[in-house]
């Protein structure tokens, strides 16, 4: 089999198995996440934890002839958190509530919030050293509670915990691709900041492609607020769910790879980040070097243009919000 990450493809026929963990995979991200991982030739041991259905989704992808065994816990089983967290090599959480129609981000972090917070403290007692994958949203805010609880029980590992924004990358290939005609399999255009709005900032400077003012206005648009679109299309009665299961999946992949002792594989990610910790941004987004040890190296922005650097300017504000509402959100509770 193979699998491409970023622009590069490699083959799993040689390759370690891991223990990985789905916290949240009853729903509309976790089901398909956990089928996308039940697919990976890397995964030997699939554990599901929901508050209800995991234990459903789990006997139903029990079926699929791959060599993996997959199990499902929830609430009501002795130990059910523990037993799916023991000993995991890598855990992803897209537990908590999509956004709706007329919910604002605020909405959205009063809930989403605590439930990380729990789940932060059980990884910390039972799988202190895995890698951990946050989808939950907002995941500007989401990271830092993480980071903040994981520091509360002596178990944080800088290189060990992601903020996911590989939808924001993979709708970003999607799209100009869509506008210039092109493969979309073949595109790829550098994402860093953060994973909401106008923190997100899609460089097309470092692309091959020269696109007029306006409609890279609307491009960018549409990248920063595809969720919107997706939220729309489906009248209220959902959120981009499929595609971020994929995006999920798809940087799991690549920390296993890095785990697996892969080299050169390279993902932007949502991380404690030294690019600008004199300002006060303790975690961004840019493109770091997976291995064995999680992160290996954090790379730079490289060089933007003019309209990149003032995007970075409001991006940068509103980041230092969002972080410091995630961990002023474990400190004063």
């Amino acid at each position: 089999m193979i699998y491409r990450i970023g622009r590069r493809a490699f083959s799993s026929s040689a390759c370690s198995a891991y223990k990985v963990t789905v916290l949240g995979a009853g729903g509309g991200i976790g089901q398909p996440l956990s089928l996308l991982l039940k697919l990976n030739n890397r995964v030997k041991d699939l554990r599901l934890y929901d508050l209800r259905g995991a234990k459903g989704v789990a006997a139903d992808l029990s079926h699929i002839p791959t060599n993996s065994k997959v199990s499902g816990y929830s609430p009501e089983d002795a130990d059910g958190l523990r037993n799916a967290l023991d000993n995991a090599d890598v855990v992803l959480i897209p537990a908590g509530v999509p956004r709706k129609p007329g919910m604002t981000r605020d909405d959205l972090f009063a809930i989403n919030a605590g439930i990380v917070r729990d789940l932060a403290s059980a990884i910390g007692d039972y799988s202190p050293k895995a890698s951990v994958l946050v989808i939950s949203n907002p995941v500007n805010s989401t990271v830092p509670i993480v980071a903040e609880v994981l520091k509360s029980k002596n178990v944080y590992n800088p290189k060990k915990l992601f903020g996911v924004t590989t939808l924001d990358v993979i709708r970003a290939s999607r799209f100009i691709s869509e506008l210039q005609g092109t493969d979309p399999t073949q595109e790829y255009v550098p994402v860093i900041g953060g994973h909401s709005g106008i923190t997100i900032i899609p460089l097309i400077s470092q692309t091959q492609h020269k696109i007029p003012k306006e409609n890279q206005d609307a491009l960018i648009h549409r990248i920063q607020f595809g969720g919107d679109e997706v939220v729309q299309a489906k009248n209220g009665a959902g959120s981009a769910t499929l595609s971020m299961a994929q995006a999920g999946a798809k940087f799991a992949n690549s920390v296993l790879a890095g785990l697996n002792g892969e080299k050169d594989v390279v993902e932007p990610a949502f991380v404690e980040s030294p690019l600008f910790k004199r300002e006060g941004i303790e975690f961004f987004s840019s493109p770091v070097t997976l291995g064995p040890n999680g992160i290996e190296t954090i790379h730079s922005i490289g060089q933007i243009s003019s309209e990149e650097e003032q995007m970075l300017d409001k991006c940068k504000e509103t980041l230092k919000k969002n972080i410091e509402k995630g961990v002023q959100f474990v400190n004063t509770k």
